[in-house]
């Protein structure tokens, strides 16, 4: 692995961990991180096989230990009743699709995000996401189908306000605390 094998990755990186995280500061952290591990562990990469795709198993399991902590971690917090948490309003309506489309990945369930975002984002063959996922190809395909299916009924759902539609039951994914 040479430097500039490595430093070519990094674009690539950076947008799937954004994607992933949601947050620029955190997906910074989690690319950062990626790299350490990568030089850290650079003996394990087999010379001839797939750079990125080994990047990117990398940064998925980083990723995936680092919202188990969180949930270990947040476990003794009080929870928060989905009703009572306010919509974050949007800045500008320029950025409102953008806004949406991030909301809506952030509420996909952890493993079909992954996935989506890899096959689309990072434009990978079902092989490569099966290898970085560790999960066999047809539940790389059946994630992926149901990441695209979930994310367009959220993208063709009509905006609400915060408490706007109070009669209507949250999304199948939430729970109520009552």
């Amino acid at each position: 692995m040479s430097p500039p094998d490595l430093i070519a990755q990094i674009p690539a990186l950076r947008r799937y961990a954004r994607a992933l995280c949601g947050d620029a500061w955190a997906a910074d952290d989690l690319v950062q991180d990626t790299l350490e591990r990568a030089c850290g562990k650079w003996r394990l990469w087999a010379v001839g096989t797939d750079l990125r795709a080994w990047l990117f198993t990398l940064m998925h399991n980083l990723h995936v230990s680092g919202v188990r902590q969180a949930l270990r971690r947040s476990a003794a917090l009080p929870l928060v009743d989905i009703d009572d948490a306010a919509e974050p309003a949007a800045p500008d309506a320029a950025q409102d699709l953008g806004l949406d489309l991030q909301r809506c990945l952030l509420r996909l369930p952890e493993e079909q995000r992954a996935v989506l975002l890899l096959v689309s984002l990072g434009d990978m063959s079902y092989e490569q996401v099966a290898r970085i996922t560790g999960t066999p190809i047809g539940t790389v395909m059946s994630r992926l189908s149901r990441a695209r299916t979930r994310l367009q009924a959220l993208m063709d759902a009509p905006a609400t306000g915060a408490r706007a539609d109070a009669a209507s039951p949250p999304a199948p994914h939430l729970k109520r605390l009552k």
